[in-house]
């Protein structure tokens, strides 16, 4: 099922997926019980062509081989020397004829159209003819006797009636009956046939056996009793056939027949009744059955195919009515999905413009310092919309929660903003303290000429140098501009010199020669910090043994220094999230304190348009590559002011 449809992605789909199964559960239902009552009465709608395609044929040759059974024991009967050979050939040959055409039509016909057992039963007969050469043969050699004749040729034969019963069978109560009657009437023809064959051996032999008469005699009681026994359960108008049949001088004359051969005894028999008027009576009397059966055989087809067109009709109507209700329950249900889903929908829609366009507007509001009405940012649905029912609660829950989120947000900028405004008091007056500090050190430096005061006084220079670029992120993270400026460009040596001189491993930093081009004034403080960051996270993160290096050049679109270190460097996933902080830095999180480094260069790159990626170390770290735009740059001679050697720990003033 889930194959068929698909995983469900919304609940109209859902609803209409736990719909189908029972919906396919009745359709598959309704479609078994439509074949199965139809079934059988299609059966009897072309039951009449099925016989005529099929059992004609298989009757046909049923005929022709009860007559070469009466030729062949005629000829076994008669001496040898004048034996009747040349009828028996050219009955042969009428047989042969009809069993091909039986052959071809069960071999060529629409099978399609029988069911298993009517095929097993055809088959049947077509096997059986098969043995029909063999047994010409020992015929034709005298290597069997004129009644063990009779008796195989009246087993060849005797599959017929299987046919003759499968192909008529008609499942539908008295009509069952009427068919199987009729079957059976049809042995009747085949037990005047083999009185005819018994007594045309017994003429040529000149006498019975005991056992031959027995065989004669059983025969004739048989035909008797079937009759006897059958026809008073045939309808009445195949009855009244039958019955007209029983009247006429035909029947007189078989019944004489009989009755005198049954006299005569096993001595008698074969001078018992006259050839000619044997011959002439049987021959009649085989003809009139076979058309007694074949008229009774389509009136049962005829009431079955009157009795299907009524049931048809019912099961059609029914049927009907029945996948109607199917549709009507599908339509029903796929109305209510489209209804649920569309009420559902506007819920998702609500909530889809609360969390991209409301909530990030209302927090943009905020962050300009706007004042925001909660009531009035979350207004409720609709009351038609919200409904009273499960889907209804769920919207005014959804009112609820919309108007908290909102209200919240509220709060938490309220929050942030006197966060922001505590953490950047404290930088600045850290940093107003470290400014003083810085002076007073200076002062002391230029005082002193003792070299051990003097190395001390550097590391308290050094120390202060970095309290001050940690109280700085403070204000950047804040949102706010460090409070350092520069009044005319400096050259980029210097703003690297002192980037380094801001850390405190600045004696592994390699810095290289640089091109002499300057940084614009209003961005030396901010680049300053962003190298410093930078630079010391090459080397806290790299082995203290090793040293960072660095690599410039002057491009066409401004100027790019590449930091490497020599670390253990990152995986592609720390890579890929080091990158999103630069790159999204307004996305700031207190909870990541290991990265504010990363997230103060991304907001000191995205105030000046500066590109910086992290990139794997040729060296096997990480390789930081900063890439100054021309916005950024002053070309020498436009009032830049530096130093040709300007020491590893100096910095800027």
């Amino acid at each position: 099922m889930r194959r068929l449809i698909g995983r469900p992605r919304t609940v109209r789909s859902r609803i209409v997926a736990l719909a189908l199964a029972p919906v396919l559960a009745l359709l598959v239902l309704w479609g078994f019980a439509m074949v199965s009552v139809t079934g059988e009465l299609r059966a009897l709608v072309r039951v009449q062509g099925v016989y005529e395609e099929f059992g004609t044929p298989v009757d046909t040759a049923v005929g022709q081989i009860q007559i070469e059974r009466r030729l062949t024991a005629a000829y076994l009967g008669t001496d040898r020397r004048s034996p009747p050979i040349v009828g028996l050939m050219e009955q042969q040959r009428r047989t042969d004829r009809a069993v091909s055409a039986m052959r071809d039509a069960v071999g060529t016909g629409d099978r399609d159209l029988l069911t298993g057992r009517q095929r097993q039963a055809l088959d049947a007969m077509v096997a059986a003819t098969g043995r029909l050469e063999g047994l010409r043969e020992r015929v034709l050699s005298r290597d069997i006797s004129w009644d063990r004749a009779v008796r195989e040729y009246s087993a060849l034969v005797e599959p017929g009636f299987d046919v003759q019963s499968t192909l008529t069978a008609l499942q539908a109560g008295q009509l069952a009956r009427e068919s199987q009657v009729v079957v059976e009437l049809v042995r009747v023809r085949e037990f005047v046939s083999r009185e005819d064959a018994l007594v045309a051996g017994a003429r040529a032999a000149g006498r019975l056996t005991d056992r031959q008469y027995d065989t004669l005699t059983a025969t004739i009681e048989d035909r008797r009793v079937f009759e006897r026994t059958y026809v008073p359960d045939l309808p009445g108008d195949s009855r009244a056939l039958f019955e007209d049949f029983q009247r006429g001088e035909l029947y007189r004359g078989l019944v004489n027949g009989e009755d005198a051969l049954l006299r005569a005894g096993a001595a008698g028999a074969g001078d018992a009744v006259a050839a000619d008027s044997w011959r002439s009576t049987t021959d009649r009397a085989v003809k009139r059955y076979m058309q007694l059966c074949t008229r009774s055989a389509e009136n049962s087809a005829g009431r079955g195919r009157e009795f299907a067109y009524r049931e048809l009709t019912k099961a059609v109507v029914v049927g009907a009515f029945g996948l109607a209700a199917v549709g009507l329950s599908w339509w029903l249900t796929v109305r209510g999905a489209r209804r649920i889903s569309h009420r559902l929908e506007r819920l998702r829609d609500a909530a889809d413009l609360l969390a991209t366009r409301q909530l990030p507007d209302v927090m943009a509001r905020l962050s300009a310092g706007e004042d925001v009405d909660a009531v009035a940012e979350a207004p409720p649905l609709a009351d038609g919309e919200a409904g009273t029912d499960e889907i209804g609660d769920v919207g005014r829950s959804f009112n609820t929660a919309r108007l908290a989120a909102v209200e919240a947000a509220v709060r938490q900028a309220a929050l942030r903003r006197g966060l922001s405004a505590v953490l950047l008091n404290i930088a600045r007056r850290s940093q107003s303290l470290v400014h003083r500090q810085l002076k007073l050190v200076d002062t002391l430096e230029r005082r002193t000429g003792d070299p051990d005061v003097l190395e001390q006084l550097f590391r308290i220079d050094h120390l202060t140098t970095r309290m001050r670029r940690h109280a700085e992120n403070l204000i950047v993270l804040s949102g706010a501009a460090p409070g350092r400026r520069w009044r005319r460009p400096v050259p980029v040596a210097d703003v690297v010199a002192s980037a380094v001189g801001e850390i405190e491993a600045y004696a592994r930093v390699e810095v290289p020669p640089m091109a002499r081009v300057g940084v614009a004034a209003d961005a030396v403080g901010d680049v300053v910090h962003l190298i410093a960051e930078l630079v010391e996270n090459a080397t806290v993160f790299s082995p203290p043994d090793t040293r960072v290096t660095m690599r410039s050049e002057r491009t066409g679109r401004g100027f790019t220094l590449r930091i490497d270190d020599r670390g253990l460097g990152l995986d592609a996933g720390h890579l890929a999230e080091a990158r999103r902080t630069i790159g999204a830095p307004d996305d700031f999180d207190p909870t990541r304190h290991e990265r504010l480094g990363l997230y103060v260069v991304g907001r000191l790159a995205a105030r000046h348009g500066i590109e910086v990626t992290l990139d794997p170390s040729p060296y096997g770290g990480t390789t930081a590559v900063v890439s100054l735009p021309e916005t950024v740059l002053a070309e020498e001679g436009d009032g830049t002011e530096g130093a040709k050697d300007v020491p590893a720990r100096a910095t800027l003033p």
